[in-house]
């Protein structure tokens, strides 16, 4: 008796010749509709499902393996005299190999205005079953879901006859991980169409973009993976020079990027350690990045900057100046991509238009936490004035332009700002006052006439005493401490203004 090899593919790479060999090899082919044609036009020895079954494909070809005589060839054991004589009663041969994936469900869904009808239809009922089937039987059956492990079975079955065990269950283990991916997209799909925002079961699946030579340390193994729906943000950065990025490239570049979309006007941010270390807004790139440079030009040496516009030649001679690690914009002028090739080991990433709001999750041991994403915009209506004096019209606009960049600060957090640009920074302390004094400190003379933020409220009028001792004119916070006219009186004292937002930002 001939062995056999069921083959429905929507994904036809490779399979034509895949199948040849295998005819080559002794198999018998049985194929399904489109599969089935290609196979048959390009002189493949194939039957039909149809043809096995011995009961049509019915209903749009909804029901066509859906039959005993299929999954009673996949889900027999082979060394099980029951189910040996439940294939001869039944007249069920044995299929050996399963080569099959699934209706394109998530290119379905990534069409513009795809319909929910179009989209359900392209849900494969069949295919899962079969893969399933043959993975849960992978002592005997082979079950291949990726072109790219066809060469694989091939080589072993020339050499040994058939498929090595370790290598069926690594090839079941793999397709179960398929129809996760598969039933997860449909999932979150139908769950997102039924407007629920945090349902009862969280299934997310991420397709494996890279390996990588390590994590945050040499010692931890890490890898990479993508959201294979949401094309966007780091994930598709398009590398345009330098080393592999490394996972804290990774990680700091996504900051960057976050930080970066609170600015339409011309921006550039440069992060270490995933916290900002230089933000500047300016009429143009050039001179954004100058100001960021000078917000802090010791740290932002081996760091990384986001621009949001096309850097200019003039933008790319300045920042071949210092090591930086990665350098990330919209686009490069072709002479300035040169310039910064200079650099061997500069990374150079094009970051591609596109946006789409999703959880922020953080992992804790035995758990999940999800929530949404602090993506919250002051509103100018609930700006509250507590002090006597209110501040400028310029003091406003460095004092909204702080509030964004303290968003995106480690807790707890204080940014100073003065014209358009960071001058002090003070990050993830356990108490308010430390990073006050740390953010004082660095901006030094830079702090008289600039303005303070911070992501939660004062718990002691401290802050506020510091923030008139270092010359600080203006202060943004989310106000609702017991102690709120402690701080009120402080600056009322110090002659400087305050503003409550209502909305803390902690980041943690």
């Amino acid at each position: 008796m001939a062995k056999k090899a069921l083959i429905s593919v929507s994904k036809k790479e490779g399979i034509v010749e895949f199948a040849k060999k295998l005819n080559e090899l002794g198999y018998e082919i049985i194929s399904t509709g489109g599969t089935y044609n290609l196979l048959k036009e390009n002189r493949v020895n194939v039957v039909k499902v149809s043809d096995i079954t011995g009961f049509p494909e019915i209903m749009d070809g909804r029901v066509k393996t859906l039959h005993p005589k299929i999954h009673g060839g996949l889900l027999a054991i082979r060394d099980n005299e029951e189910h040996i004589k439940a294939l001869k009663e039944h007249g069920i041969e044995p299929i050996d190999i399963v080569v099959i994936n699934l209706y394109p469900f998530k290119e379905t869904i990534l069409k513009e205005n795809v319909t929910l009808e179009e989209a359900i239809e392209n849900i494969d009922i069949g295919g899962p079953s079969m893969i399933r089937a043959a993975a849960k039987n992978y002592k005997y059956v082979t079950i291949l879901v990726d072109p790219k492990d066809y060469d694989t079975v091939i080589e072993e079955i020339k050499q040994y006859g058939n498929t090595k065990e370790e290598t069926r269950f690594y090839l079941a283990a793999k397709a179960f991980g398929h129809t996760a991916l598969y039933d997860s997209l449909i999932y979150n799909y139908l769950i997102q169409k039924n407007n629920i925002e945090f349902p009862e079961v969280m299934a997310f699946a991420y397709e494996k973009a890279q390996d990588m030579r390590y994590g945050e340390n040499p010692h931890q193994k890490a890898a990479f993976y993508k959201n294979p729906i949401k094309a966007y943000g780091i994930a598709e950065c398009e590398q345009l020079h330098g080393k592999e990025l490394s996972f804290n490239n990774i990680n700091d570049a996504n900051a960057a990027i976050e930080l970066l979309r609170e600015f339409k006007e011309p921006a550039a941010v440069a992060v270490k350690h995933t916290n900002p270390c230089g933000v500047a807004i300016a009429d143009n790139i050039y001179n954004a990045y100058l100001k960021a440079y000078e917000s802090d030009p010791v740290s932002i040496f081996g760091g990384i900057v986001a621009l949001n516009r096309t850097v200019d030649v003039k933008t790319a001679e300045e920042l071949i100046k210092i090591f930086l690690e990665i350098v990330i914009a919209p686009d490069f002028e072709e002479e300035s991509l040169e310039i910064l090739k200079k650099k061997k080991n500069l990374r150079i990433l094009r970051l591609k238009e596109g946006y789409e709001k999703e959880y922020d999750l953080k992992k804790v041991e035995g758990g999940l936490l999800v929530q949404e994403k602090d993506e919250i915009d002051l509103d100018e209506n609930n700006l509250k004035v507590v002090t006597k004096k209110a501040p400028t019209q310029k003091e406003m606009e460095d004092l909204r332009f702080a509030w964004k960049v303290v968003k995106h600060v480690k807790s707890n957090a204080i940014v100073l700002a003065k014209d358009g640009a960071t001058v002090g920074i003070g990050v993830g302390q356990v108490n308010r006052i430390w990073p006050t004094e740390q953010a004082i400190k660095q901006a030094g003379e830079k702090a008289k006439g600039s303005v303070l933020a911070s992501d939660a409220f004062f718990p002691f009028p401290d802050v506020v005493e510091a923030a008139v001792k270092g010359g600080i004119t203006a202060i943004i916070q989310p106000g609702g401490s017991q102690n709120d006219a402690l701080s009120i009186e402080a600056a009322d004292k110090g002659g400087i203004s305050m503003i409550f937002t209502g909305i803390r930002h902690f980041k943690h």
